[in-house]
């Protein structure tokens, strides 16, 4: 984090965006029931700071007036697009440009349904661009997300950047105005704020850890960017799994290392782009059951690469760690809890080591979560009321005995579900975010993500 700020200093990011040689970036957004917000959406990408962009609405079989209010807003028609079905997907109705040269970086999909995955092919079928931005509809992004995530593709020379990744920030309960996040506060529900915390642990520490020694095996599914090139020859998106983020990153690392290539997936730990987190205990129950089914099928899908020194890092450092800290971690707690369980049924246990134990492991926990706070304060400093640190640092001492269980019994869930051959994504429902000017919520429909 000290050597990203640092360089920082001397960026000057309006150079990425005058040079010449600067990628050319494809936003690729699909979506699915969004007619309240997705005229709203759309304006907000085309509105990114970038020379040389495209944004590609997929509508992925929408039940909802999502293609009429489009067709309204942006005076779109009908047109003979050269459509490169180079990626098997849903059928494609029809490919829609504006008549009105205001939105002439506007395509609009209309397809059948098939999923997100199947979605985010079509949109790569039809993008033109160096660059594939795969984003959620109704994420917010940063007016310079585009040419802070440019970059890392321009920085390297030795090395062919195949993707970069970028910090998802939580905006629930922030302020929203013209597209932009105006006033962090912290979510009002404690799942919320959990998720706060979380979300700082995992980006701007394991995330940034990993991008040091080039063993990143996930890049979000709402915010990430991807050499086009690379998508094609692995045959895009595989719509069979419900963790279609992780399987591209891992397929594309294992092409570059059979291949031979050398290569980096990086990462920007910049906040950049904001989304809504579930707050209801039983929306983020089916988000982390789902989470789990696809780490478990992308690791049965390319167990050839684990603990294989062909693969280098991501053969005998990334996929073991997946393997047993994110894949096995709610399976051996579990064990861990019975046989303590065991041993004091039966006597044969020390009390003083017992509770020394747990004393250690429950502070090491606050440890490693005040630390992703502070690292979040140091670099940025977007939580400014006093309040909400108060209220973060109550969750970081309470997360251990009443969030952590569930998130283990989540864990199991997903793995039974997987075992029975449960598929799908489930209901996720947004409440929709909150605008500086009316301070009245947004209602927004439900997403088959």
């Amino acid at each position: 984090m000290r050597d990203h700020l640092r360089k920082n200093k001397f960026a000057d990011y309006l150079d990425v965006v005058t040079s010449p040689v600067s990628p050319s970036i494809s936003i690729i957004a699909p979506a699915y029931n969004e007619g309240l917000n997705i005229v709203q959406n759309a304006k907000s990408l085309m509105t990114l700071h970038y020379s040389k962009f495209e944004v590609i609405i997929v509508n992925d079989g929408s039940k909802d007036d999502s293609v009429e209010k489009m067709i309204e807003a942006f005076d779109l028609v009908k047109t003979d697009f050269a459509y490169n079905s180079s990626i098997s997907t849903k059928p494609v109705r029809a490919v829609y440009k504006s008549t009105n040269r205001s939105f002439a970086k506007l395509t609009f999909i209309d397809k059948e349904n098939g999923g997100k995955a199947d979605a985010l092919n079509a949109g790569i079928n039809v993008s033109t661009m160096d660059i594939i931005a795969c984003i959620d509809v109704d994420c917010i992004l940063s007016s310079s997300s585009l040419t802070r995530m440019a970059r890392p593709f321009m920085e390297e020379t030795n090395r062919k950047v195949i993707a970069v990744g970028g910090v998802i920030g939580v905006a629930n309960n922030c302020e929203v105005k013209d597209g932009t996040v105006v006033d962090y506060r912290v979510p009002e529900s404690f799942i919320g704020k959990f998720q706060v915390i979380e979300y700082f642990r995992s980006f701007l520490m394991g995330r940034m850890a990993w991008t040091r020694i080039n063993g990143l095996m996930l890049i979000s599914g709402a915010f990430g960017f991807f050499n086009r090139e690379i998508v094609q020859k692995v045959g895009g998106y595989f719509p069979q799994t419900v963790g279609e983020d992780m399987e591209l990153i891992v397929r594309m690392r294992r092409y570059m290392e059979e291949e031979k290539i050398p290569y980096k997936v990086g990462f920007v730990p910049d906040p950049l782009c904001w989304t809504e987190v579930p707050e209801s205990e039983d929306i983020l129950s089916r988000q982390r059951n789902r989470w789990m089914r696809g780490t478990i099928e992308t690791l049965q899908l390319h167990k050839k690469i684990g603990y294989n020194p062909k693969y280098g890092v991501l053969g005998m450092i990334s996929y073991p760690f997946w393997s047993v800290y994110e894949k096995s971690a709610p399976i051996m707690e579990t064990i861990g809890v019975l046989y303590t369980l065991a041993m004091i049924i039966t006597g044969d246990f020390s009390a003083i080591y017992l509770v020394a134990l747990f004393v250690l492991i429950y502070f090491f926990s606050v440890l490693i979560s005040s630390f992703s706070i502070l690292y979040e304060q140091l670099a940025y400093n977007n939580y400014k009321n006093k309040k909400d640190l108060r209220s973060l640092l109550k969750v970081v001492l309470l997360e251990p005995f009443l969030i952590h269980p569930r998130v283990v019994w989540w864990g199991l869930k997903g793995h039974w579900d997987f075992l029975k051959g449960k598929g799908g994504w489930g209901v996720m429902i947004r409440s929709g975010f909150k605008k500086a000017v009316d301070k009245q919520e947004v209602p927004v429909s439900q997403s088959n993500g």
